[in-house]
């Protein structure tokens, strides 16, 4: 298991609450049945409200999550490479908050 791969398994398994499942075929965490974290190519993908969202785009290399790879980005989704691993719990949990409380 890779530095970043355990830096996501610890940060979703640190919210009660959190279930591990599968979206797109890569390992995630949901709430409700919703997932609101996702791990893809080695960085961790977050569902982000405001202000979360803009502080993510704004660390160097962070990008809106495409997971086709067509230039079809999920707009409500940043996907922040392994060198902020320390920021991940935080993003995490202001995931999990945000679909938590969605309807």
């Amino acid at each position: 298991m890779t530095k970043e791969e355990e830096s996501y398994y610890s940060a979703g398994r640190s919210i009660n609450g959190a279930t591990e499942s599968q979206m797109f075929g890569k390992p995630c965490f949901k709430v409700n049945g919703k997932a609101f974290v996702s791990f893809f190519q080695n960085e961790m993908v977050f569902k982000l409200p405001a202000p979360y969202h803009g502080e993510a785009l704004k660390l160097q290399d962070a990008r809106l999550f495409d997971p086709s790879g067509k230039s079809r980005p999920m707009k409500e989704w940043v996907q922040i490479p392994g060198k902020y691993s320390e920021q991940w719990p935080e993003f995490a949990f202001a995931a999990f908050e945000y679909v938590k409380n969605s309807k």
